[in-house]
């Protein structure tokens, strides 16, 4: 799992998400670790139906779409970069969409509410969060929302969460490239991604 996937949430193509995506996963290369880049708004997916059959398939048979197509994709890397603006205090519908579909890797108990568990925990997998807002301060817009909707969600599905990346006060398109600093930011969490992501590998594979 010497991999990291980077998930893109914005319907804004070359945007600020877009160029945060790419310097994180810049950062994972220049560790010599293999990163590849899924653009949620590129593959035709619909939202979770809550038809319940991932339950009894322990995979999602419900809808057949461009998800079908990630799934592999997230088990074969042992790292995963989230990236979304803010739309209307929270994630974009884009990534909620792609967060809710990964409901079909949960097991569950037969009774409701009951006890369930991920496919992917206890495996070693990291992750990145980042997100972009137009407000000034992380209490204004829903920053602190929107990042902690996304934590919850990595947490869940087994992933430890080895950084977070809030940026404020950019909107305009492309309007980041002007923030050295905040570009060097994500460039560090790739490397740090990266090198977390070859020492858990490291440690699974010799116990």
């Amino acid at each position: 799992m010497s991999k990291v996937l980077g998930i893109g949430g914005s319907p804004r193509q070359n945007g600020n998400s877009d160029i945060l995506l790419e310097r994180m996963l810049k950062g994972v290369r220049d560790e010599g670790l293999a990163s590849e880049e899924v653009r949620l708004r590129d593959y035709q997916f619909q939202p979770c139906i809550g038809c319940e059959r991932c339950r009894k398939d322990r995979r999602c048979t419900g809808l057949q779409d461009g998800m079908q197509l990630i799934y592999p994709k997230i088990r074969e890397a042992g790292g995963m970069v989230l990236v979304s603006p803010i739309y209307s205090y929270n994630m974009t519908a884009l990534m909620k969409a792609f967060i809710d579909r990964l409901y079909s890797f949960y097991h569950f108990d037969d009774a409701r509410p009951g006890h369930w568990h991920s496919q992917l925990e206890n495996q070693g997998r990291k992750a990145v969060i980042a997100v972009v807002g137009e407000q000034s301060t992380r209490e204004d817009g829903g920053m602190e929302l929107t990042l902690e909707t996304m934590r919850r969600s990595v947490l869940a599905l087994g992933y430890d969460i080895i950084g977070e990346l809030p940026v404020l006060g950019i909107f305009h398109k492309g309007k980041v490239r002007e923030y050295p600093q905040v570009l060097e930011q994500a460039e560090d969490l790739g490397r740090r991604l990266a090198s977390q992501v070859r020492e858990s590998e490291t440690r699974f594979r010799n116990p």
